[in-house]
């Protein structure tokens, strides 16, 4: 008998023709009545594949073994629950790493260049009877990085090519690193023309870039979010971007995605993205493939690859 595992939404279709390849795949997004459906076969599934697994689910599922997850992040599984459960849990860390980097920097140069704007400044047909005007650039500024892990080091690195002068927060120093560390969050974004936050969410991170970080980074301050929305006071991060207390954002999370404050729409000192960090071809392939392979291992007995619980 193959080993049944359940989806709960839509994964990447190579993922998925992957995972059917092996296994019995059951698709609870898909099915009428998921509470009935659960009820009555929840006890054959030993594996999820995906993410966004609470306790209530852990309940309808009293023999799952392992939460493969896809993605990096995984606040959004209750780990407690699952560790006291001797449920394992995976994600796909550092195969995203460079995509999420490049976005990142693509991110700080738009803002930085008014690219967006600039590019309906000549489809609106503006440019013969108008300059476009002066704007900053990334060389000589310093950035400060919330959250100097992997990827973080990645943003560091290509920061740095691009004459940038690099410090960071976090919850502890690292010697090996060459950059500036500093302790406190607000002295740093005080000290920072840039704050890039890419640190884990969570409730231990939850609105960690307060009113106060936020008015310590100031009127020519420029944040990036790469990370999670609910890390930032997002009405005080609005409010400040409309009176001039904070020069700027590039934001590729939200609080509430896909829902993004309607506020935002009508600034021009902001880049708005999907949540599109780690969206190419390459890497959520490469996501994927990890995510079985997590799987693959624990079945055969293996180590697990990226285990994180």
């Amino acid at each position: 008998m193959t080993i049944e595992i359940l989806q709960t939404g839509k994964l990447l279709a190579s993922c998925e023709a992957a995972l059917a390849e092996r296994y019995t795949v059951h698709k609870l997004h898909e099915q009428a009545d998921p509470k009935a459906w659960l009820a009555e076969h929840g006890a054959r599934i030993r594996a999820h594949a995906g993410s966004g697994v609470q306790a209530e689910l852990m309940d309808a599922l009293p023999n799952l073994e392992i939460i493969a997850s896809f993605g990096v992040g995984y606040d959004n599984i209750d780990t407690k629950t699952a560790k006291a459960r001797n449920i394992r849990v995976t994600n796909t860390p550092d195969v995203l790493n460079d995509a999420v980097a490049e976005l990142t920097i693509g991110l700080m140069i738009s803002l930085a260049r008014r690219i967006p704007q600039g590019d309906q400044f000549v489809r609106q047909g503006k440019w013969p009877n108008a300059s476009f005007g002066l704007y900053s650039e990334l060389t000589g500024k310093t950035l400060g990085i919330l959250g100097l892990g992997r990827i973080g080091k990645e943003i560091a690195a290509r920061a740095q090519a691009m004459k940038m002068r690099v410090v960071y927060h976090g919850r502890k120093r690292q010697p090996s690193e060459p950059h500036v560390f500093y302790d406190n969050l607000v002295d740093m974004a005080r000290d920072s023309d840039w704050l890039v936050i890419i640190a884990p969410g969570g409730k231990g991170t939850e609105r960690i870039v307060s009113r106060e970080v936020l008015t310590a980074l100031g009127a020519k301050g420029k944040l990036v979010n790469v990370a999670r929305g609910t890390l930032v006071d997002e009405p005080a991060m609005l409010e400040l971007l409309q009176n001039g207390g904070l020069g700027g954002a590039a934001l590729d999370v939200f609080e509430n995605e896909p829902q993004v404050p309607e506020a935002f729409l009508a600034l021009d000192n902001v880049v708005l993205s999907p949540h599109q960090g780690s969206a190419t071809h390459q890497t959520r392939d490469a996501m994927g493939a990890l995510l079985v392979a997590n799987l693959d291992a624990h079945f055969a007995g293996e180590p697990l690859i990226s285990a994180v619980v």
